[in-house]
């Protein structure tokens, strides 16, 4: 059965980008969370180069736990998420990337870059009008994340090449569902020169 007819939406003129879960707990292969995404974080540096050069919102997102009870349900399905405890090295962004000082870093429990945070509010707050997602991984945190943009009724761009994951199967597959659904799918050059031709330069 075909998908169903869906319209492009592309970004409105003050975008943001979401880099999510781009901490050393999932960059790096020697993580039981990681693996090989060295091409996902050159495909966002990118991203970030362009964003900054039109002086456009920057979010990070990075998995913390203070307490056993965070997100216990979650981690007890996923044991391995328990190395992502407040102080350890694997929570920090992967310095290739790393934040600004007027960049926004947003600590989660769960999944989705806005389950249990106020990033919707402080993205309106700012003005945003759509949003640029990035990061790991594709079938989890990403598309949690980006289905939750929609959700928060952010026209949403989730970058071909700026998002990985373990299970390239579960990666196809997921980009085209969200594709068909929820947001645009776009690849690096497509969503940089959306970036290029947006006029709001701050």
């Amino acid at each position: 059965m075909a998908d169903l007819a869906r319209q492009t939406i592309g970004l409105g003129q003050y975008p943001a980008l979401i880099l999510v879960d781009m901490s050393l707990g999932f960059t790096q292969p020697e993580s039981p969370l990681g693996g090989y995404f060295d091409a996902e974080v050159k495909a966002s540096q990118s991203l970030l180069s362009a964003f900054r050069k039109r002086n456009l919102p920057v979010v990070f997102t990075t998995v913390v736990y203070d307490r056993d009870e965070d997100a216990s349900v979650f981690r007890a399905r996923l044991p391995s998420l328990n190395i992502l405890k407040r102080g350890s090295a694997w929570v920090e962004i992967d310095p290739r990337l790393a934040p600004a000082d007027n960049d926004l870093i947003v600590e989660k429990h769960f999944p989705s870059a806005f389950m249990g945070t106020d990033l919707a509010q402080r993205l309106r707050a700012m003005g945003v009008d759509s949003c640029v997602v990035v990061g790991l991984t594709t079938s989890g945190c990403v598309r949690a994340s980006a289905v939750d943009a929609l959700s928060h009724n952010f026209p949403t761009v989730v970058v071909r090449e700026g998002v990985g994951d373990r299970n390239l199967d579960a990666h196809a597959a997921n980009l085209h569902d969200m594709h068909a659904k929820y947001v645009d799918v776009m690849s690096l050059d497509e969503t940089l020169a959306m970036i290029d031709r947006v006029e709001h330069v701050a």
